[in-house]
C-alpha cells in the first residue's frame, strides 16, 4: 500500500480508507496534500480489488480548508499553474463510489472537497461552510457547479455569497449529505455502507450508474434515457446479470466477475 506524508491509507475487504492526516493543522490542505490525495485516488481507481473509497480526517476535524500558515500571503500569491479545481482528480471522476465520512469541522476547501464525493455523512456538532468570500476569495473545487445541483440556486447562493457556517443538522437539511450522526459514529457508519456496497453490488453496474448520475447534470431527459438503455444493453450481456439473480434466488452472496468500470466507455 502507498505511504504518504499527509495521508493515511488502508484497504480491507474491497474498501480503501483515505484519512487526511495533518492533525496539528486540523488536516488543512498543505504540504503536498493535494497531490497526495490525487495520487491516492488514482491508486484506488486502478486497483480492481478496491470497490469503494472512504475519505475521512484524523479527529477532531475532517479538513479545516486551505492551510493559512502563509499568513496574509496565503491567497495573494497563487503560483504558476494555479487552478481552483481543488485537486487534479475530483472524486466524481473515479469509477468507484467515494463516501465522505465528514467526522469533524469542514470549512472552505475542506467542505468543497467533500462535495465532490458521491455520498456524505456529517457529524452533528461540527462546523461547515464555504467561507472563502470571508477570506477575500471565492468558493473553489467546482462548488459553483455542484452546489446549485445539490441544494438549488437559492440555498447555493446563501452558502456561497455569505460564507455562513452551520452545523451537521443544517448541512443535511440543506441537502449536502444524507445522514447526520454523532462525530464518533460517522466513520463506522460510512465503513458499514462501504462494505455493503463492496460485497453486495455489481462493480460494473455501480460504475456505470455513478458515471450517469454525475453526467446527468448536463443531459436532458431523452439523453439520460438513451444512456440507461446503452448501459442495460452492456450489462445484460455480462455474466453478472445472471449471477445477481442466481445469488438472490439461492439466498447467497453474489460472486461478481465484472470489473469496476463503466462498460459503455
Amino acid at each position: 500500500m502507498p505511504i504518504y506524508r499527509t495521508l493515511l491509507f488502508e484497504a480491507d475487504g474491497g474498501v480503501a480508507t483515505i484519512t487526511l492526516n495533518r492533525p496539528r493543522q486540523r488536516n488543512a490542505i498543505g504540504d503536498g496534500m493535494r497531490d497526495e490525495l490525487a495520487d491516492a485516488y488514482r491508486v484506488c481507481d486502478r486497483d480492481d480489488s478496491v470497490r469503494v473509497i472512504v475519505l475521512t480526517g484524523t479527529p477532531p476535524a475532517f479538513c479545516a480548508g486551505a492551510d493559512l500558515g502563509g499568513g496574509e500571503q496565503t491567497f495573494a500569491e497563487p503560483g504558476p499553474g494555479f487552478s481552483a479545481a481543488g485537486i487534479e482528480v475530483p472524486a466524481w471522476s473515479l469509477s468507484k463510489p467515494v463516501i465522505a465520512a465528514v467526522n469533524g469541522h469542514a470549512l472552505g476547501l475542506g467542505l468543497t472537497l467533500a462535495l465532490q464525493c458521491d455520498i456524505r455523512f456529517f457529524a452533528a456538532d461540527a462546523r461547515y461552510g464555504v467561507v472563502q468570500v470571508r477570506r477575500g476569495v471565492v468558493g473553489d473545487a467546482y462548488s459553483h457547479w455542484v452546489l446549485p445541483r445539490l441544494v438549488g440556486i437559492a440555498n447555493a447562493a446563501e452558502i456561497l455569497l455569505t460564507g455562513v457556517v452551520f452545523d451537521g443538522h443544517r448541512a443535511v437539511e440543506l441537502g449536502l449529505g444524507s445522514r447526520v450522526l454523532d462525530a464518533d459514529e460517522v466513520l463506522p457508519a460510512a465503513l458499514e455502507l462501504a462494505h455493503d456496497i463492496a460485497e453486495n453490488t455489481a462493480p460494473m453496474s455501480v460504475a456505470a450508474s455513478k458515471r450517469l448520475l454525475w453526467d446527468s447534470f448536463d443531459l436532458d431527459r431523452e439523453a439520460v434515457g438513451a444512456r440507461e438503455t446503452d448501459i442495460h444493453l452492456q450489462v445484460m450481456g455480462h455474466e453478472d446479470a445472471r449471477e445477481g439473480v442466481r445469488a438472490y434466488l439461492q439466498r447467497r452472496p453474489p460472486r461478481w466477475t465484472g470489473a469496476p468500470r463503466d462498460p459503455t466507455t
